[in-house]
């Protein structure tokens, strides 16, 4: 279990045990049917305070391979589903939360480099011999998943940060936007 790639099921379980816990483990039985299609790229943009962080943790815990939910999800609407298991902890899964890596003055500069370093560190661990010193994530990630195999389930919190709280900075918001373009449109399936 590391901190970005495969963190466990705590946050979910932390979520549970609040008093205002709202189910929305349904979200996982449309997150399961697009999974090997051409939606499988989702983005769940509401107001703050929505609850994207919990259901951001939900889906962590559900695919996190690392980890058994099995039983944090009984008694919540998706345990019905009959197809609640197929997909329940059998990925790697790179969870990032943006203002983790946006300084503590506000300021997004450096961040996809950072993103990229702390993310790639775990992946060496877990993938020995399969990145390269030179690479960057989608790089990484691809090669990964030629060599193994791997399919990474990409969970990214506050992913509009650099643009709500760093509206000014082009540049890191363009870098951002070319980490997110590697990851997802020409990242290979």
């Amino acid at each position: 279990m590391g901190i970005f790639l495969n963190p466990g099921n705590e946050g979910f379980l932390s979520a549970l045990n609040s008093q205002i816990y709202i189910d929305k483990t349904q979200m996982l039985e449309y997150t399961n049917s697009v999974l090997d299609s051409e939606q499988r790229y989702i983005c769940v943009s509401r107001p703050r305070r929505f609850g994207k962080s919990i259901t951001a943790e939900m889906l962590s815990a559900y695919y996190d391979k690392s980890c058994d939910s099995s039983k944090l999800f009984q008694g919540n609407k998706i345990a019905s589903n009959p197809h609640f298991r197929d997909h329940l902890n059998k990925y790697d899964v790179i969870h990032i939360d943006i203002n983790t890596f946006r300084k503590p003055d506000g300021s997004s500069a450096n961040m996809v480099e950072n993103i990229q370093q702390s993310v790639m560190e775990e992946l060496r661990e877990c993938y020995p011999g399969c990145i390269t010193r030179h690479t960057g994530l989608p790089s990484a990630l691809a090669n990964i998943h030629k060599r193994n195999g791997i399919k990474f389930v990409v969970i990214i919190d506050e992913w509009d940060a650099v643009f709500r709280e760093s509206k000014e900075d082009k540049e890191a918001q363009d870098e951002y936007i070319d980490l997110l373009r590697g990851l997802f449109k020409d990242a290979p399936s």
